[in-house]
Formats: C-alpha cells, structure tokens, sequence
C-alpha cells in the first residue's frame, strides 16, 4: 500500500509515489531556480540519485524545503522515491487578528501566531486596530487598554519578516470609531454624537463624519501605525459605518446619495496614501448595497476586500428560524439579509459585475460562539476560497475578531486558521484534509486536542439552532438564545463532556501546550454552564436553590476566565470583559434571593 499523503500540510496539489526507493542518508540535495514555475511554486524529487528541488522564487524555495523537511520526518513517505509540484491558489493568504475588542495579545501569543502562519505557509498578517496602538498624541484613547506600541510592532514586523510574512498596518478609519468618539476631545467628530439606534438598541456614536477634516486625522493615524513596519501595504477599514448619513451628512447623501458620500471620504482617506506608495486595502460591504461607488473607484492600489462569515447554507437555516420580529428589525435598519444566503457571490456581485479586481476575507467563526462554529467556518472558508479563485482574487485573509468581549482564547481560533490555510493554497488537494489531525501535527505537535477543539466545534450546529454570527451557547449567556429542543441539548452537554474527558489525556509537546490545554478546558467548561442554562430555560426559569449553584459555578468561572485571559493576552480589556458577565450574574443572584 502506498504511503498516505496526510503527512503533508498543506497537502501538494501534485504529490506523486514513485517505484523505487528514497534517497540514502548521504545523497546530494540540488537547489535550482527554475522560472518556469508559477509565483511561490516549487518542485522537489527523490529518488535513489539523491533530491533535486527547483524553485520559482525565495518564498517557493522556502516551501519547498518545507516540504523535504515533512517528507524526511514520515516514516512511510521517507524511504519512497517522491515527486511534487505545488503553489498557491492565491498569492496573498493572510490572517487578520482583532485586537481592539479588548483582547490585546501578549508579545508570546504574537509570536506563537507567527510561527503557526509560517508552518501553514500563510504570508500575511494584520492586527485590526481600533484604539489599541499606542498613538503619540492620542493617550486618552487607549489608556488602559494595554495596548501594542511602536517597539511592539517593531519587533513583531522584524519577526514576521524572519518567517517570509508581510506584517500589514491596519487602522480602522470611519466605521467603528466608538472608543475614540467615546471621548470628549473626539466626540465632536462623530457622524451622530448622541448616538444612534440598531437593532432597537441605542448606542454609542461609532461613525466618523465624513469630513476633509476627519479624513485628514484618520490618514495621519494610518501613517503613524504604518511607520513601524516595512511594508507598503496598509488596510484602512472604512467598513459599518452605520451612522453615515444619518447624522451630519444626513442632506449631502440626500442630495448626491449615500453612496458618493461614502466614496468620497473613502478618496480622502486613501489617495494620500495612495501617492504615499501604499497600497490600500478596504471592507468592501458598503459596495454590495451601491454599486455605483464601485463602478467609480480606482483601478489602482485601491483593493476592496469582500468580507462574508455566514456559509451560505447556515445564512440560510438561521434567516428560515429567524422570527417576524427579527426579520421586521432587520428591514427597520435597512439591512439586506438574504444576500447573506448567497455567500461570497452575492456579497461580490458589485465588483464582479463592474469588472474590478477584490480580495477575500472569510472567517474562524471563533467570536460570538464560545468554542468556535466550526462547520459554519468550514462551509464560509470554502465558498470564499471557491468564489475568489473563480474570479482571480489576488488575496484570502481568515479574519478572527473578538465581539463582546473576546471569551473566546486563541486554540478556538486555530481550527478556521488552519483550514483557511490549507483551501486558500490548494483548494482542490485540502478540501478534505483530516482538522484534527492536521492541529495535532502543525499546532500542538501531539495527539489529543486537535480532536477536541473539532468535536467542541462542532456544538453549534448540534443543537440545530442556528443564528446568524454567533452560536446560541454563547447567546445562552446573555439571555438571547431561541428554544432548542432538549435532546438537542443534552446531546451537546454529551458532546462537550466527553471532550473535556479528552483534553485531560492529550498529550501537546508544543512549547505552550499546557496553556492551550488550560485555555480550551475554560472554553468548554464555559460552553457547558451555558448549555445547562439553556437546558432549565433560562435564568428566570430557574429555582433559588438551581439559581444559586449556577451562580457559584459562574463565579469559579470567571475566577478562572481571568487567570486564563492573563497566560495569553495583556491586561487592558479584562474588566470590560468581564464586566459582559454582569446581568447574567445579577439575574442568577436575584433568582437565588428569591
């Protein structure tokens, strides 16, 4: 029987066994450039004669021995005459982290990152920034939140550049501004400085107004961050600006239209940044809902990224289950939900009909869920991967963000990463790769947890409740979750119990796999308190006595939720964490006083 190719990750999009024996131990290795070879693209024989690799570029020659190295370490491909030819689907394969939802990585989590995109050939990374630099001038914004300075990104951008990764300055510069317009000295800036209402919830302003004189402060933020790295490639946000033209530009947009409004701050945003040499990156969801803002961008530097984070048949199930009252809040704020149910097409469609070039950004369906929505995130990576290919998309960036609160540590992050990997190199040879086995081999280097972290995944879709960005475990914790069946819950307890059985016999030799362990084991421990609470129908279904065990399981958790946020993320932002926890436990307390 020949040898299996699983050893090999990513798997090669040509590997082939040959008749005859492997190299001896002493053979000669020869190394030449071969321009004949797509971009980042390699070939590498062994057979008996010694091994002979030829490579496009610095980066396919990187791969490549890659490659030989994963050969040589398996025992059934090692002594086998082998031939591969490989190179990506896409050039840029990149990994976005949200640090600005409180959750600021530790310089060791940074590096383990690092590393984890190296091994999975994943040549970009961004960290999405909000208020979470430390800005020079701006010290009342990200006071407290530990945030990542200069020197960081310095050494961080020297680091990924040792690993054959292009650190990208990602800045967000109109939507998603509340941290900033939160403040006295910024509120003025804001579309809406008495807030606004979605989802018939009242919030804070988040919206800059689209002013030269807002564009000008958001282009000098872009360039202080861009000054402590090399590339000149930046991201520059620009995406949910739900206030926009609501508020000040209300009688501009109602004249020329939201979608010029939206493009014009978007110019002046980018094009001094444009004639900076950078290339621009930017959220294209404003371009689904006005075409016309992309039949009249630039053709060049300026790259929109289409971002989705619903598979398409998930989108579906959770819009079908959605009550009259959701759907009736979601028309009241303006927001087209089925496109959602056609994926990274519809979400396209703009730019494909116009003819313009984009990018990809699907998601790890980490945030909102706990333990991670990994059939959502495997259906999402997929069709991004499908989608872009089709239409030669130059880039694919696994995003993973942190809303409300960021529970959620990064082993919960590592299934979607590693997936997004693997299809955005060769789609067609991974599709099917073995996760679990694949995490306990490029992550953990042991057995044991990558079979958690996708059994525990899995969850979300067990309880056949599907919501839309989220799971209903983690909606259990804020009162939000629908009904689900109790088999189905029941069955996600079982399912959550026998993971955590498993996680205390793996056996991780990577240099943090006590952390990974302690980390997912608090994961799950909190994905099982939310199932109990769904299972008695929430807390004002609960008795005193249930009330009041649920309440010291709660407090125990949380104990642990801040020793393990500390093993892998700095300080700033634990508080504001925590404090998401408050209603859940003032409502267990009431219920206990009862």
């Amino acid at each position: 029987m020949l040898p299996s190719t699983a050893p090999l990750f990513p798997v090669p999009r040509s590997l082939e066994v040959l008749a005859g024996p492997g190299p001896g131990p002493n053979a000669p290795v020869e190394v030449r450039q071969d321009p004949d070879l797509p971009e980042q693209g390699y070939s590498l024989v062994r057979d008996r004669d010694g091994t002979r690799i030829g490579y496009r570029d610095d980066a396919g020659l990187r791969y490549a021995r890659q490659t030989l190295d994963q050969v040589r370490a398996d025992p059934g491909l090692a002594g086998h005459a082998v031939r591969v030819r490989d190179w990506p689907d896409f050039p840029v394969r990149g990994f976005m982290l949200d640090v600005s939802r409180d959750r600021v990585p530790t310089r060791r989590t940074l590096r383990r990152y690092v590393e984890l995109l190296a091994a999975a050939r994943m040549n970009q990374l961004e960290l999405y920034t909000e208020h979470t630099f430390a800005y020079a001038d701006h010290s009342t914004v990200w006071a407290g939140a530990s945030p990542l300075t200069a020197d960081d990104m310095r050494w961080l951008d020297a680091l990924c550049a040792a690993h054959g990764i292009t650190l990208v300055a990602n800045q967000n510069t109109l939507g998603h501004m509340e941290r900033w317009l939160a403040h006295e000295p910024y509120r003025e800036r804001a579309e809406k400085p008495e807030g606004f209402t979605i989802h018939g919830r009242l919030r804070r302003p988040s919206t800059l107004a689209p002013t030269p004189e807002n564009a000008a402060f958001a282009v000098e933020l872009v360039r202080e961050l861009a000054a402590t790295v090399r590339s000149r490639r930046v991201n520059i946000g620009a995406d949910e600006p739900w206030e926009l033209g609501k508020g000040r530009s209300a009688d501009d947009a109602a004249e020329r239209g939201l979608g010029q409004v939206y493009l014009d701050h978007l110019l002046r945003v980018a094009t001094p940044l444009l004639e900076d040499g950078y290339e621009v990156l930017f959220w294209a969801d404003v371009l689904a809902d006005h075409p016309e803002v992309a039949e009249a961008l630039p053709t060049a530097g300026l790259i929109p990224v289409v971002w989705q984070y619903d598979g398409p048949s998930h989108a579906r199930a959770a819009l079908d289950r959605a009550t009259p009252p959701q759907h009736r809040q979601w028309a009241a704020d303006g927001f087209d939900m089925e496109a959602l149910a056609g994926g990274f097409r519809a979400r396209a469609k703009s730019l494909t009909s116009a003819g313009r070039p984009f990018w990809v950004a699907p998601g790890t369906a980490a945030w909102n869920s706990i333990v991670g929505r990994l059939d959502n995130a495997v259906e999402n990576l997929l069709d991004a991967a499908e989608i872009g290919r089709e239409h030669g998309a130059g880039g694919y960036v696994v995003t993973s963000w942190g809303d409300h609160g960021h529970l959620e540590p990064p082993t919960v992050t590592y299934p979607g990463l590693l997936f997004g990997a693997a299809v955005s190199w060769c789609l067609d040879s991974n599709r099917d790769i073995d996760l679990a086995a694949a995490l306990d081999r490029v992550v953990f280097d042991g057995p044991g947890i990558g079979a958690v972290l996708t059994a525990a995944g899995s969850v979300a879709d067990l309880v056949d409740a599907p919501l839309l960005n989220g799971s209903v475990l983690f909606a259990g914790l804020f009162g939000t979750a629908p009904a689900v069946a109790p088999d189905a819950v029941a069955e996600a307890e079982r399912v959550l119990s026998a993971a955590a059985d498993a996680l205390a016999r793996a056996r991780p030799a990577a240099a943090d796999g006590d952390v990974a362990v302690r980390e997912t084991a608090q994961a799950i421990a909190l994905a099982r308190f939310s199932a109990a609470l769904i299972a008695a129908g929430g807390v004002d279904r609960l008795t005193p006595a249930a009330a009041t065990e649920l309440l010291h399981r709660l407090d125990a958790l949380l104990v642990e939720q801040r020793v393990c946020w500390l093993l892998s993320a700095r300080p700033g932002g634990l508080d504001d964490s925590i404090a998401k926890f408050a209603p859940l436990r003032s409502g267990l307390a009431r219920q206990a006083a009862q």
